[in-house]
């Protein structure tokens, strides 16, 4: 697959990013779309989609460190993975069924909370999966390259029904109804590997009290990432710049549909963007092992805060997103993979689905406040690029945050 040469249990680990990201890419770049010719006539996607993101990211961040506690247990992580894979297939494959706005926003938030439930309990195998610490950077980043390429497939595939569907009689509702089946069966095929060979290697022993000692275990962890200078630092830097890199992902398509931007040239130039991401994200997790994790880190944050400042000040036609969305790519797999390569070395394996509760946690209260605060600042002024500027001081305050963490064995 790469230069580095994957164990059964990688390589399976790494399938599931190929899964879950044809999900992703849909609803980055299609369901949006889709939501609009459902929402009232004269109303803003952005603002109805930013409340949606909002309510899941709330729910999975109150969620997750409780249930992630509980998954740490002996042989608890995989059974809570695939029930949030099995729900969320479920709910994806019904998003056609709603034909009005508020119930499809049920469901999406439904299947949204379930995607990312799946990706709290992926993560944290991946310290059951890779074979060494050392491995977590590059492993991470073959998982975010791969999900990349892999989910163009089953989007291209549903492209081609949605938007040549009408050639042989198959409208847009149509079309969606078959990329959401095509959709959640491509995520169910590839959890496949990852449910059959890879198996939970660092857990908690089962106790006769575990809800009260689900709670003291969350209270002492918490405690320990406080106490901890470099965790609670990468925590807090995490917290800000991944609330742009979230908010940026979620709301690119709804914000250039509110700028009058072609629907077609959205969704092609979103599509660009996977393919970008590919080798990028592998490149990152090498040079991260030659240049250290940290430094690529602040790289990318800093990328990402002039991809915001030109998203607000100079993003008016589909040139300037075409322009975007080639430099998104260039550096979302990589911050993303880092962050969570990076976070799976500083906590201790037994504890993963606990600590990465917490982690999640700092990730969705994150993109709560980030697509809040496009909506609201969106909203308030009329202007969506004004809800885009407010992002900006996230960027600059995880930045300085990461740039005071120190480095490896400090």
């Amino acid at each position: 697959m790469a230069r580095l040469k994957l164990t059964k249990q990688e390589k399976s680990w790494v399938l599931y990013d190929v899964g879950n990201s044809a999900f992703v890419l849909l609803a980055t770049a299609l369901i949006p779309v889709y939501f609009q010719t459902l929402a009232e006539p004269g109303s803003s996607v952005v603002v109805a989609w930013g409340y949606a993101e909002t309510i899941a990211s709330l729910l999975l961040a109150l969620l997750m460190p409780i249930l992630g506690s509980i998954a740490d247990l002996k042989g608890n992580k995989k059974k809570f993975f695939v029930g949030c894979v099995g729900t969320g297939a479920v709910a994806l494959a019904a998003l056609g069924l709603p034909t009005t706005a508020l119930p499809f926003l049920i469901v999406y938030v439904v299947a949204s909370v379930m995607l990312n439930g799946s990706m709290v309990f992926y993560d944290a195998f991946l310290v059951d999966a890779a074979a060494t610490d050392d491995r977590y950077d590059e492993v991470s980043s073959l998982g975010y390259a791969w999900g990349y390429i892999g989910s163009c497939v089953p989007f291209i595939l549903s492209l081609a029904i949605v938007l040549g569907g009408g050639a042989v009689g198959i409208d847009m509702a149509l079309g969606m109804k078959i990329a959401f089946l095509i959709t959640a069966a491509w995520w169910v095929a590839f959890s496949i590997p990852l449910i059959r060979n890879v198996h939970q290697t660092h857990f908690k022993e089962r106790t006769a009290h575990i809800i009260k000692d689900t709670f003291s275990g969350l209270v002492s962890t918490l405690k320990k990432i406080v106490k901890d200078r470099k965790l609670r630092l990468f925590m807090l830097a995490f917290f800000f710049y991944i609330d742009g890199v979230h908010t940026i992902i979620k709301m690119s398509t709804s914000y250039g549909t509110d700028l009058g931007i072609d629907s077609t040239q959205l969704v092609l130039a979103l599509l660009v963007t996977q393919f970008v991401a590919f080798p990028s994200a592998i490149a990152y997790g090498r040079l991260a092992g030659k240049v250290g994790t940290k430094r690529m880190l602040l790289v990318g944050v800093f990328a990402y805060l002039c991809i915001t400042l030109f998203a607000a000040f100079f993003l008016t036609s589909a040139v300037e997103f075409w322009i975007l969305a080639i430099c998104v790519g260039l550096f979302q797999g990589g911050i993303q993979a880092l962050s969570r390569s990076e976070f799976g070395k500083l906590i201790p394996k037994e504890h993963a689905n606990e600590y990465y509760g917490f982690f999640d946690i700092f990730g969705k209260y994150a993109a709560i406040m980030g697509t809040l605060l496009v909506s609201v600042f969106t909203q308030l002024t009329g202007n969506p690029s004004i809800g885009v500027l407010s992002i900006a001081v996230l960027f600059v305050v995880g930045f300085i945050l990461l740039w005071r963490m120190p480095e490896a064995g400090k």
